[in-house]
């Protein structure tokens, strides 16, 4: 199985700046603010081959989406290194993002007052994706999403199930040999949630596409994935197959995934 993804002793820290307390707060603040360092990502280091599927699970503020961000080249490390398919994310973004795909369930890559069909439309060009590849890859997206009633539509009328459908079609149009997952089916209801779910097993087996999935939801991590990682305060505290956690966590046998999850968060401190 061919390396795609390479990380090392990745370091991120942010600023946060505190708001004073008081009846004064805002005059305060404007002369003067507390800064406070967090450390965001501490060391995180794993590999991820060919074709595979991975789960990333942790609390919130765990350093999870900032590990994505990393990945997909929006965020710069203080230290360490990261190679997607030989590459610095950010050091070569433009070969970098014509091989990768980015779905985050809270934000959108679809024009808002424009249609479906005009977003897929303008990416193309951003992609700079020819015409008989687009028209092929386009038309077998929209058919196994089933989301043809909703090219006409603008992106800000589309329902959360319905805007994510459109969202993973627009990742997958270029082909991109790397898929980044960040809770996409957050707020998503039972039956869009399966949808999803089905169409990136499928997706995998037929194009071997390579998976990272941030999620708290465990049944996307137990329907998708045989590896998962556990980030939690930046640092990366496990990297393997969830029997190892059910084997490590579970208080009883067929404890519910959650609970499991839960107990480990507790173990080690790390309740959000």
């Amino acid at each position: 199985m061919a390396e795609q993804i390479r990380l090392t002793d990745i370091q991120k820290h942010f600023t946060v700046y505190e708001r004073p307390d008081g009846k004064w707060a805002l005059l305060r603040a404007a002369f003067s603010r507390k800064a406070r360092r967090v450390q965001a990502l501490d060391g995180v280091s794993f590999r991820i081959g060919e074709g595979e599927i991975v789960g990333c699970i942790g609390p919130n503020g765990a350093g999870k989406s900032t590990t994505v961000k990393v990945m997909s080249g929006i965020l710069t490390p203080d230290a360490g290194e990261c190679l997607i398919l030989g590459r610095t994310p950010w050091k070569e973004r433009i070969a970098h993002v014509s091989q990768i795909g980015v779905v985050f369930g809270q934000r959108s890559q679809l024009w808002w007052d424009v249609s479906v069909a005009d977003s897929f439309a303008l990416l193309k060009d951003v992609y700079a994706i020819p015409d008989g590849q687009f028209a092929r890859r386009s038309a077998e997206l929209i058919e196994t999403l089933d989301i043809g009633g909703l090219l006409k539509t603008p992106a800000r009328q589309l329902s959360l199930g319905q805007r994510m459908r459109c969202e993973l079609a627009a990742a997958l149009l270029h082909s991109p040999k790397i898929l980044f997952l960040d809770e996409p089916t957050i707020g998503l209801d039972a039956v869009a949630k399966l949808t999803l779910r089905a169409f990136l097993k499928e997706e995998n087996r037929r194009s071997g596409v390579t998976m990272l999935l941030t999620t708290h939801d465990m049944d996307d991590i137990e329907a998708l994935c045989r590896r998962v990682i556990v980030i939690g305060r930046g640092r990366l505290l496990y990297d393997g197959a969830i029997a190892g956690l059910r084997g490590k966590y579970a208080a009883r046998e067929g404890q519910d995934i959650d609970e499991i999850i839960a107990a480990m968060y507790r173990d080690m401190a790390l309740e959000s």
